[in-house]
């Protein structure tokens, strides 16, 4: 019976997205399941450590200028919150118990819930490492989307042993909020044509798209709920902040149609280049290295995805080809991926033979919010590759900053050589 019910669940997501795609308005309304695993970092320690349940509980670098990775609900209360330094954390809460974090096992974790959620329904999107967005449309004629909904939340828990919250409702942004309201280890249903009162009491960040600049701006005009919003006309908005303003307010109203898509996501990122000439000069193959890396990196950023697994491929002088890979904690950074495509290398590489190509691949891709890591990384480190990426970014090249290091000095290369090769003719 369950098998049945399956087969009709595809087959009415399958119509479903068939309209969308050819914008035809179904008649069916959406129904999202919003899911996010509550303080993930934390819950995973407390997993193998249940002396840490109910302590205030930091987790991220210990070095005097790191920031927080992760915090307890017991730090919050004293005004932690990620990405805060962890001097000033402390200051809040001496009394926090803090942890480097293990992110292998984060990463461990967030596949074992993904994979739970991957047999159980064929809709969903992974927002992030521990965040997911499930299109139950057309679930109430056969099984009831609510229910299914709460099946599956209790079947992660039970399978995983960590809390999940999850929010339900007939769009992404409100089940998303929703989800926030259910907090910790929570559920809420927001039943259709309720949205609107239920955002109206919230502040304005909670809808999504409002950061803190846009909501210091809306606050100095003395919008501080999203009822307010609710009231104004829209044209006034998107004056404030043109087209965002506009989607800001739909967002308000509880407006949102954007369905949640199969699509084949992309499932890796690589690029390699050539050498003029076959060369043994591991320097310049290292430096060469670095600048495949680092673009690579910064296309994850860009496209705001996170990888798992770095392969690194030598071609040598007689085309023949060689390959190795190592799965590696989700991240984008850029100092990460460097070293351990640097270690790589060093294992691949065999020395006293000439090589034609160096070929850079970052696979097991999957959408997340985390550009930076929190565990290493300063405040400093952290506005360094935001600054760098808005550089590219403006100048729309990922070359535009770059590490000196991978810069090749050629004028000295060339001086150095051109006395050798003044030898050679006279010999």
């Amino acid at each position: 019976m369950l098998r049945f019910v399956v087969v009709l669940y595809r087959y009415s997501v399958f119509v479903f997205n068939m309209l969308v795609h050819n914008h035809i308005h179904p008649s069916a309304d959406l129904q999202v399941l919003h899911m996010d695993l509550d303080t993930f970092f934390v819950s995973v320690e407390r997993l193998h450590n249940k002396t840490l349940h109910n302590k205030p509980l930091l987790i991220g670098g210990m070095g005097d200028r790191a920031v927080v990775a992760s915090c307890s609900y017991e730090a919050r209360c004293f005004g932690v919150h990620s990405a805060m330094p962890m001097k000033q954390a402390l200051r809040l809460c001496p009394d926090a118990i803090v942890l480097r974090g293990d992110f292998e096992q984060y990463s461990r974790y967030s596949h074992l819930v993904t994979d739970i959620i991957r047999n159980k329904v064929p809709v969903y999107e992974k927002a992030s490492i521990d965040e997911f967005y499930i299109d139950l449309s057309g679930m109430d004629r056969f099984f009831g989307s609510y229910r299914f909904a709460l099946e599956l939340r209790q079947t992660i828990i039970r399978e995983s042993g960590l809390p999940i919250s999850m929010g339900f409702a007939n769009s992404k942004t409100v089940s998303k909020i929703a989800t926030g309201e259910a907090k910790p280890n929570g559920q809420l249903q927001i039943v259709q044509g309720t949205e609107k009162a239920f955002l109206a009491p919230l502040p304005v960040q909670k809808i999504p798209m409002v950061g803190e600049k846009t909501c210091q701006l809306l606050r100095s005009m003395g919008v501080e709920k999203v009822k307010t919003i609710q009231e104004m006309p829209v044209e006034l908005m998107e004056r404030l902040l043109g087209e965002n303003g506009r989607v800001i307010w739909k967002k308000a109203q509880g407006i949102d149609r954007s369905p949640v898509v199969p699509y084949t996501e992309q499932k890796s990122l690589s690029t390699e280049e050539t050498f003029e000439q076959d060369t043994i000069d591991v320097k310049a193959m290292k430096q060469t290295l670095i600048t495949l890396t680092e673009k690579l990196a910064f296309q994850l950023r860009k496209q705001n995805k996170l990888s798992a697994c770095i392969t690194i491929k030598i071609r040598y002088a007689g085309f023949d080809t060689y390959t190795t890979q190592a799965r590696i904690p989700y991240t984008s950074c850029d100092h990460i991926l460097i070293a351990k495509a640097g270690e790589l290398f060093d294992k691949l590489y065999s020395r006293r033979q000439l090589v034609r190509l160096l070929g850079v691949r970052f696979s097991h891709l999957v959408g997340g919010n985390y550009q930076i890591s929190l565990f290493e990384d300063t405040e400093e480190l952290i506005s360094l590759y935001q600054a760098m990426d808005r550089m590219r970014m403006r100048f729309n090249n990922p070359c535009a900053v770059t590490r000196a290091v991978s810069l090749a000095p050629p004028q000295k290369r060339d001086k150095k050589n051109q006395p050798q090769k003044a030898e050679r003719k006279k010999r």
